[in-house]
């Protein structure tokens, strides 16, 4: 399995609009953050994770090939504003795109074109299919598993695939969840900044949930640009947890 982090930025993007801090004037490339996603390729199976509206610059760069499923989180804008751009795509058949009941019927009213009976063309061909936290589906012949944790009070998913553990914009999660998580190799998790936040992990937390989950390696995203400069926070980080950034590629 490979996983590839296309975005490992939160909501605003680093360099942040206006902003003249060190970490957004900082000539690092990994200082520079599209908006969280990251595409896991396993042996039958090209997945993305959340499409954001960087989508596109993200993925102009890479080899253009079928994506066999798109796994959503949540509705935020930053992990579904790039939908529509799954256009082309389409080309190689329809994407599908897995989401729990309440985010599908958000898509349905944000995006009605997408997703009527009877389509005009152009339109993406990305149907929606609903999944359950707790339940296992398959991507091909790739098992899916969508466990629950929470973003401030909003129930959003996260999601293991094999070896690998996927959660972002998390602030805490059920015991049940650390349970599904057991026996990762690679937890790819959320860390937004140094200080506190009413709806997302910080450091110290992002910190805890790595000690406490032991994946062979931990990679934390979804970081504002008041983590600090990438070089500099990294050197502070234990041996085997690392800040992840754009481009990335694992190896599972």
């Amino acid at each position: 399995m490979k996983v590839r982090i296309i975005g490992s930025g939160t909501s605003t993007g680093v360099p942040q609009i206006g902003c003249t801090c060190a970490v957004c004037t900082s000539a690092d490339p990994k200082d520079n953050r599209l908006r969280a996603s990251a595409i896991v390729e396993t042996e039958d199976a090209r997945i993305l994770i959340d499409c954001g509206p960087d989508f596109r610059e993200q993925v102009l760069h890479l080899p253009f090939e079928k994506i066999d499923g798109v796994l959503i989180t949540h509705e935020h804008y930053d992990h579904v504003g790039g939908l529509d751009d799954l256009r082309p795509f389409c080309q190689f058949g329809s994407v599908p795109i897995y989401a729990e009941e309440y985010v599908a019927r958000g898509l349905r009213s944000r995006m009605p074109y997408c997703f009527v009976e009877h389509s005009y063309p152009g339109v993406p061909n990305i149907p929606l299919q609903e999944i359950v936290a707790g339940q296992p589906f398959y991507i091909n012949h790739t098992e899916v598993l969508p466990l629950r944790v929470m973003h401030g009070r909003l129930p959003i998913l996260g999601y293991r695939i094999g070896k690998l553990g996927y959660i972002t914009d998390m602030l805490t999660m059920p015991e049940e969840s650390y349970e599904q998580l057991a026996g990762v190799d690679v937890l790819i998790v959320n860390a937004l900044r140094i200080a506190p936040h009413p709806t997302h992990q910080n450091l110290e937390a992002a910190l805890a949930v790595a000690r406490r989950i032991q994946a062979k390696k931990t990679y934390f995203i979804h970081m504002s640009h008041d983590m600090g400069l990438h070089a500099e926070a990294e050197r502070r980080l234990p041996e085997n947890i690392h800040l992840a950034f754009d481009g990335l590629e694992i190896l599972l």
